[in-house]
């Protein structure tokens, strides 16, 4: 029912410089210029009901659902206005269904219409109970309808992407999926195709197979890696999930908040489960780091866990049958306990936590090195690493926070930023979409240090500055003598640099970036791949940090750490790396290794890794699945997922993530659990029995603050490729054979092709690309590229590109390349 507006409350309340003085509904609102008007009613508590509109994408005024009565300067506006594209102007008087019979009966019209061949099949429609355009059905539609002839239907679903199901009756054309395909991810093959009633949404392939008359498209399959949003965001049912289609309905879900383990953004989630079982992700809402977007790694991702060779119970190799058996808690621990204590006072353990682990878990594992092996041979780095990048992050990352440090809204705001052996759509997506987003709304200049014009350089408005890999380092060096423009916009304040964890494998790159920042006054952000690596610089899960900071070389710092902790004292020598552990270990210069989820094919020389498991005398594992480490482990002690436990990760800018359990009663066990009542079996106290009191025993250790200095690290030789020989580049694609992505076939049928990219004129004419070394060698189709000449990209870690498995190389080494047709 409907209302006569009262008459405007006004005041004198003077109109501040830049907004604009209105009347919604009665009341005298100031609003800044620009506002749309659904957005100002929204202040007001005034739900207008919309199906196109989207705070984060441009108005499109698509469905006019939410039409409302405007008078300007006294005059009454011919039509009702749409709210969602229309501007709050100064004496604007606006009247919404809530006072407007003409607004009210629009909207019902409106919602009429939409209904005319929409099906009435909510109780079998995925939307169902959290749908917009039901619960807008209700509040402002009419309780019959008029159609009477027959609704249009069509086959059904059609298949958008493998992870993305179509439901074209149920369209509204609202136009969300485009717009975010084409704004936000910068993938615009999702489109509206055909006019008129035959109005409906598809990509370049559906059109084909429709054979449809009019095919303005892109010509481009749907491949993204944010397609899952278009599901999310979807107001009906028409876009749907391969993956949750039919497998449940929201009101039997529970839901609980959640943070996404899959990178270093650390991105909002909500994960929703079902008799113990979780049934889907969706993006949480948080302005400050992910808005209301993730990826599709971080939205369907989440199946491992499940995986037919989850461990659920602790195993021992049996003596007699060299097998690994199950064993109980008791005993596993009390032959972990044993096994550990004898290699400890023999030539000593050392421990590889790997680079997933939450802040509680971390933290554990370097109490336990330190108190209960009495050693500082740790390294979470399962990955390419230097000793110039442990000093890096010693000076420039240790400490930082989003108060003190580089945030996403910095990236946003920043005029320019420089990205330097980083990838950011593969590595982190949502930095691409702040990227992507400042660029295209702020006219960010973003330009990329890198060998190819990859989809984010593209899609960023990017320039790149090509370098064969391993030159980064010269081509940092050479800015301000052959890019001044670019140093002049670094100098700018608020410009921003960008570095990712492959500029450990080039010597003096950090050194060259410090000096840069220096020089420019640009502030340096490292972003790691993986969503545990920040957490585990902060405390100290390195061979020369500990805790907060603090060095173990500083015997000021290990007495604090020693009091804190409650011991005499720590190690005093600062330990092995990652690399330098694996060579005592196959040298027979370690006796015990204590591994938590490291892959090690991810590592620099798999090959080196698997003979120092080879040799090692003893070997605990804490580990989810079966592994190539528990495979030779002597312990195998499992341990519970992220869904599973309670938790927090450190992003990459430094800002707590914090979890709660979402699976109860499972009986799974954290990390910091499990090597607590470990560490009691040594005799030794570690106070990490829960991840709250992991978490309050870290907090005892404020981090320190320290200033920033580096050593400076030289660039390399690099070698030159000679007749036959190229220059290998590297890196990990999104979505690729990560062990994370196990049991996703949807999620894998959109990976991005696996091929060897090569410039024209070193690709010669070949289809196909033989890439060797003295370990192994790929054979992969080619796609000609931007590349320089001499050089050759692989995919780090997809089907038939296993680059360090099979090569045994990484980026910036010499490679041999043959063969392929001409």
């Amino acid at each position: 029912m409907t209302m006569a507006p009262e008459e405007p409350k006004t005041d004198e309340t003077p109109v501040p410089e830049g907004h604009v003085k209105l009347v919604i509904d009665g009341e005298e609102v100031i609003a800044p210029k620009g506002e749309l008007l659904i957005r100002t009613a929204e202040r007001l508590g005034t739900v207008i009901p919309r199906f196109c509109d989207h705070p984060l994408l441009d108005p499109a005024g698509a469905c006019r659902q939410c039409l409302v009565e405007v008078e300007m300067g006294g005059r009454p506006m011919p039509k009702p206005q749409a709210s969602c594209t229309m501007t709050v102007a100064d004496g604007m008087v606006v009247k919404t269904q809530l006072t407007s019979p003409v607004a009210d009966k629009a909207q019902q019209g409106v919602m009429e219409l939409l209904l005319i061949n929409h099906p009435l099949d909510c109780p079998i429609c995925d939307k169902g109970g959290e749908c917009p355009l039901q619960n807008q059905a209700l509040a402002h539609g009419r309780a019959d309808s008029r159609f009477r002839d027959t609704k249009r239907t069509f086959p059904k679903p059609l298949p958008i992407s493998s992870q993305v199901l179509l439901d074209r009756e149920r369209c509204v054309l609202c136009q969300r999926c485009t717009r975010f395909s084409a704004q936000i991810a910068g993938d615009p093959f999702i489109e509206l195709l055909e006019r008129g009633a035959h109005q409906q949404i598809g990509t370049a392939e559906t059109a084909d197979v429709l054979d449809m008359a009019s095919r303005n498209t892109s010509g481009q399959p749907f491949q993204s890696y944010f397609s899952g949003n278009t599901i999310q965001i979807c107001p009906v049912g028409a876009l749907t999930s391969a993956a949750y289609r039919f497998r449940s309905r929201p009101f039997d879900l529970v839901s609980t908040p959640s943070v996404c383990e899959h990178c270093s953004s650390g991105c909002a989630e909500r994960t929703d489960f079902r008799r113990g079982k979780v049934m889907r992700k969706l993006a949480g809402d948080d302005p400050e780091v992910n808005e209301e977007w993730i990826c599709d790694r971080g939205r369907f991702a989440f199946r491992y866990a499940t995986a037919a060779d989850r461990i659920r119970r602790p195993k021992i190799r049996d003596a007699r049958t060299g097998e690994l058996v199950d064993a109980s808690w008791t005993e596993a621990l009390r032959v972990a306990a044993e096994g550990l204590a004898k290699a400890r006072d023999g030539r000593g353990v050392a421990v590889l936590p790997g680079g997933r682990l939450t802040v509680e878990d971390a933290h554990a594992y370097s109490k336990f090195a330190r108190i209960a092996l009495r050693t500082n041979d740790i390294d979470y780095r399962a990955r390419a690493h230097s000793a110039e990048e442990l000093d890096f992050l010693t000076a420039h990352v240790v400490g930082t926070t989003p108060e003190n440090g580089v945030t996403f809204s910095a990236i946003e705001n920043a005029p320019t930023v420089l990205c330097v052996a980083f990838e950011p759509e593969e590595e982190a997506p949502v930095v691409f979409l702040r990227l992507r987003k400042a660029a295209r709304t702020k006219k960010t200049k973003v330009v990329h240090i890198g060998q190819w014009t990859t989809p984010a350089v593209r899609k960023t408005f990017g320039e790149l500055l090509a370098c064969a890999p391993g030159a980064e380092t010269a081509a940092v060096d050479a800015i301000a003598e052959h890019a001044p423009d670019l140093d002049q916009a670094l100098s700018a304040e608020g410009a921003v640099v960008l570095v990712g964890e492959r500029a450990a494998e080039i010597p003096g790159l950090f050194s060259a970036l410090h000096r840069l920042s220096e020089r420019t006054g640009a502030r340096i952000a490292w972003i790691p791949r993986r969503a545990g690596e920040r957490g585990a610089v902060e405390v100290g899960a390195l061979p020369t940090l500990l805790p907060g900071g603090r060095l173990v070389a500083d015997a000021a710092d290990r007495a604090e750490a020693a009091a804190v902790w409650g011991v005499d004292s720590l190690p005093e020598q600062p330990g092995r790396d990652l690399t330098g552990i694996l060579t005592a270990a196959a040298a027979s210069d370690l006796d015990g290794l204590l591994i938590g989820g490291v892959d090690p094919n991810d590592l620099p020389d798999p090959a080196l890794a698997a003979k120092a498991l080879e040799r090692v005398k003893f070997v605990v594992s804490l580990e989810l699945r079966e592994s190539a480490v528990t495979a030779v482990a002597d312990v195998v002690l499992p341990i519970a997922p992220d869904a599973e436990k309670a938790g927090s990760y450190l992003n990459w800018e430094g800002r707590h993530r914090k979890f709660d359990i979402t699976l109860e009663g499972t009986g799974a066990l954290s990390d910091c659990r499990v090597l607590d009542t470990l560490a009691v079996e040594m005799d030794a106290d570690l106070f990490t029995q829960t991840p709250a009191a992991a978490a309050a025993d870290l907090a005892k250790l404020p981090g320190k603050t320290k200033p920033a200095t580096l050593t400076p690290v030289a660039a390399g030789e690099r070698p030159q490729p000679g007749e036959g020989q190229a220059l290998l580049a590297t890196w990990r694609q999104l979505l690729d054979n990560g062990s994370l992505q196990d049991d996703e076939p949807h999620l894998a049928g959109t990976r991005r092709p696996v091929v060897a990219r090569l410039s024209e004129a070193t690709a010669a004419g070949r289809e196909t690309v033989t890439v060797a070394t003295a370990r192994g060698e790929i054979t992969l189709p080619v796609e000609v590229a931007d590349l320089p000449d001499g050089v050759v990209w692989l995919p780090g870690n997809s089907d038939g590109s296993a680059v360090r498995a099979t090569l045994g190389a990484g980026h910036g080494s010499l490679v041999d390349i043959r063969g392929g047709d001409r």
